[in-house]
């Protein structure tokens, strides 16, 4: 299928290149959004990526998904835009974010669904035990070494690793509960 897309935007086949852009334009506007926090700059940005493959997709060589090629395009342009307007993501809050929403995101999800699993999965951090919540915050958002977390807040490293295992195993669970219920009332 991905082939026989791109061997259609190659032949500059018009509707091919409409059907790729309506089924994937709101998704990806959605997740640059997620990085830029700017509507109109994401839109601009997708709309250059759509611009890259129409007039390069005779260069491209893509050995994974189509849609994964295309968020890993935008996601890349967006790091390049934010470091165009000099803002830096020293704590990568931008990364640990959306790693945790893509990570638990089904790809053929609505963009309704995806907002609700993006809050479902912050609110479910805030829920955790208030260590197991400092941990995680030490870990992924100011990227403490697990050696670093444990001389901060006074435990061992292996208190560290056990915590996080156990936060990813919350939030995995918990968010599965909410793609089971949005699953149910489609």
């Amino acid at each position: 299928m991905m082939n026989l897309i791109l061997q259609g935007i190659r032949n500059k086949d018009e509707q091919v290149f409409k059907n790729l852009f309506d089924s994937h334009y709101n998704g990806l506007v959605t997740y640059a959004n997620g990085f830029l926090f700017d509507k109109d700059a994401s839109e601009d940005l997708v709309q250059e990526v759509y611009i890259y493959i129409w007039e390069n997709a005779s260069k491209m060589d893509v050995h994974t998904s189509l849609n994964s090629y295309l968020y890993r395009m935008v996601r890349n342009r967006c790091f390049n835009y934010l470091k165009s307007i000099k803002i830096t993501d020293n704590f990568k809050l931008l990364e640990f974010n959306i790693e945790l929403f893509s990570e638990h995101v089904v790809e053929t999800a609505s963009e309704d669904d995806k907002k609700i699993i993006y809050h479902q999965i912050l609110k479910i951090i805030d829920s955790l035990p208030e260590k197991m919540q400092e941990i995680v915050r030490l870990k992924f958002i100011q990227n403490y070494t697990y050696l670093e977390i444990a001389e901060e807040l006074g435990v061992s490293v292996n208190t560290v690793k056990t915590q996080l295992k156990r936060s990813k195993i919350k939030i995995t669970e918990m968010i599965t509960v909410v793609l089971v219920l949005l699953d149910l009332k489609r």
